[in-house]
């Protein structure tokens, strides 16, 4: 029996810890708030972020973190924007030989830096991996089917994670591009926050669909730049989950842009989220990287422009649709 603690009690978190345990493993589950884990404890279920699904016996939920971190793998599933200052708190923590496996997806606003680069930098000597894929927290934690990429540079480590956290009902994919795995996850929030404005805009669903393919024309060509395979981000970590969160409303994202097709004031929907919208703070991040590379993301720079630049929905679409004709192989929408 291998230790599994989740860093992380949010939907996704709770399903990943309802999934380690059902795998075999010893799990702990890691909050901020003692309350928080209290609560959690009492209740068997996660009240909070993923009411109705009771956790499998034998999930303990903590707010030390220090007892969080001793564990032979650690799966960290904080949002992308706290990801490095968790990091920090776990650094004298680790016990030596743990590895982390990167279950949130994003790209940190104020540096651009893929989560695996943050980890380099903070844990230069720490094992990781990625764990990504077209997952939806509620339908894994009940045990629908489904499948995941599981991206490590290790294939020894990476098989031995496959296999601790492996399920009948949730099958994670190896590969070795840890870059690819993340790519593809960053990139299709900001793209299902498009979908959901054409949605929610009532701009039908072939206007959807273009997005949607235009949109994975945008992330192979970030990935190219930054050293991912093109055969990643064709797969369930890429195209897979693209599909996914741009087709429907359980998508924290496409349910954004959805409010904001609506006439919804961006402040105000987030006020009333007690969940992180990854996909408003990656925006910028992409639009950074896009310019740092020279590459066209009209689409990704797009939602920048309405969630960060003060842009009217109806004026980014029409710039959208004002763009010159072009040959599909080219970049652009």
């Amino acid at each position: 029996m291998t230790t599994v603690n989740v860093i992380g009690a949010g939907a996704w978190g709770t399903a990943l810890a309802i999934t380690a345990r059902k795998a075999g493993n010893d799990v702990l589950l890691w909050t901020r708030q003692n309350e928080h884990a209290q609560n959690i404890n009492a209740e068997q279920i996660n009240h909070k972020y993923l009411d109705a699904v009771p956790l499998t016996s034998g999930i303990v939920a903590t707010s030390d973190i220090g007892q969080a971190a001793e564990a032979k793998i650690l799966l960290m599933v904080v949002p992308a924007q706290h990801m490095r200052e968790i990091l920090f708190r776990l650094k004298p923590e680790l016990e030596p030989g743990t590895t982390l496996v990167i279950c949130a997806k994003g790209i940190e606003q104020d540096s651009g830096r893929l989560l695996g680069e943050i980890v380099e930098e903070i844990l230069p000597h720490t094992q990781y991996a990625v764990l990504s894929g077209p997952n939806f927290a509620h339908e894994i934690a009940i045990g629908l089917p489904a499948a995941a990429t599981l991206a490590c540079s290790d294939a020894e480590l990476g098989a031995e994670l496959v296999a601790t956290i492996g399920l009948p009902t949730f099958r994670p994919y190896l590969t070795d591009d840890v870059i690819g795995a993340q790519v593809g996850g960053a990139v299709k929030n900001v793209l299902a926050i498009a979908c959901g404005l054409v949605s929610g805009g009532r701009l039908g669903e072939n206007a959807r669909a273009a997005l949607i393919t235009r949109g994975m024309a945008e992330i192979l060509r970030l990935g190219e730049k930054i050293g991912a395979r093109a055969e990643t981000l064709m797969g369930l970590s890429g195209l897979g989950d693209l599909v996914l969160t741009c087709s429907s409303e359980s998508s924290r994202n496409f349910s954004l842009g959805a409010a904001l097709g609506q006439g919804d004031i961006l402040g105000e929907i987030l006020q009333q989220r007690h969940v992180v919208t990854e996909g408003v703070y990656t925006a910028s991040a992409i639009c950074t990287m896009a310019e740092k590379y020279n590459i066209e993301m009209p689409i990704c720079s797009a939602v920048d422009e309405i969630l960060n630049g003060g842009i009217a929905v109806s004026n980014a679409v029409e710039e959208l649709l004002a763009r010159p004709f072009r040959d599909e192989k080219l970049a652009g929408f």
